[in-house]
């Protein structure tokens, strides 16, 4: 199973840009504890030092639907700038988003076709005579490419294969990247409130959490006398 998560600041200050490096850590860590693989795909610096603006990560594992769905949402950091000493503000948010994974990122060796044609251009009876050229075909995109520069067929066909190899990872960088701008409005859709987890302090300890049910024991009352009435 893979995914792909995203952690941004939302466009929020260089304070928040702090909360996503510190997060960005935290969360990797506890990756790696569940023994869940993690590969940076993206990570936009900030302008202060040691600070994130955005990073999307890659996750690899058996099993991520607990572990992602115990981060996806808006983290709540409790604390003092650390740029700004006088500043007021003590809340800070980021929001933490899982992106669509709809490329492929590796080619298997069975999506490849292979297809033997004549030379063209100049070259002699050669060009003429031997299918020496070989067209290879990632058959699940339609990514084409053709290698003529030998000879040698096997020859053709191994720079095929070089070259459609180097041209897929072109596309799918191309692709994810128009993903990542399909992705962009996460930016501006952090929400500041029911926080998914909460931090504190320059230590960045996470907050206890606790649950109170009352409010709930009460709705839930209220909807039961009115089934009565």
């Amino acid at each position: 199973m893979e995914k792909i998560i995203q952690i941004t600041s939302g466009r929020g200050p260089a304070e928040c840009s702090w909360v996503v490096a510190q997060v960005l850590k935290t969360f990797i860590e506890e990756a790696k504890e569940r023994n869940i693989k993690t590969t940076m795909l993206q990570r936009e610096t900030g302008i202060e030092n040691g600070t994130v603006e955005t990073a999307t990560v890659l996750l690899e594992s058996s099993n991520l639907n607990d572990f992602v769905n115990s981060w996806v949402g808006t983290v709540q950091w409790i604390g003092q700038s650390q740029f700004r000493k006088l500043h007021k503000r003590k809340n800070w948010f980021i929001g933490i988003f899982e992106m669509e994974k709809s490329t492929a990122t590796e080619i298997s060796e069975n999506d490849i076709q292979y297809q033997a044609m004549r030379s063209s251009g100049a070259g002699g009876q050669h060009v003429n005579k031997v299918s020496s050229a070989v067209r290879a075909t990632h058959v699940p995109t339609g990514i084409s490419v053709v290698s003529m520069d030998s000879r040698s067929q096997h020859q053709n066909k191994k720079l095929a294969t070089e070259r459609l190899l180097q041209k897929f990872k072109e596309e799918t960088v191309k692709q994810f990247k128009a993903e990542f701008q399909a992705q962009w409005m996460n930016q501006l859709q952090i929400q500041r409130g029911n926080p998914i987890r909460i931090f504190q302090g320059s230590d960045f300890k996470k907050q206890k959490e606790t649950k109170n049910y009352k409010q709930e024991r009460q709705r839930l009352k209220r909807e039961d006398y009115s089934d009565r009435e």
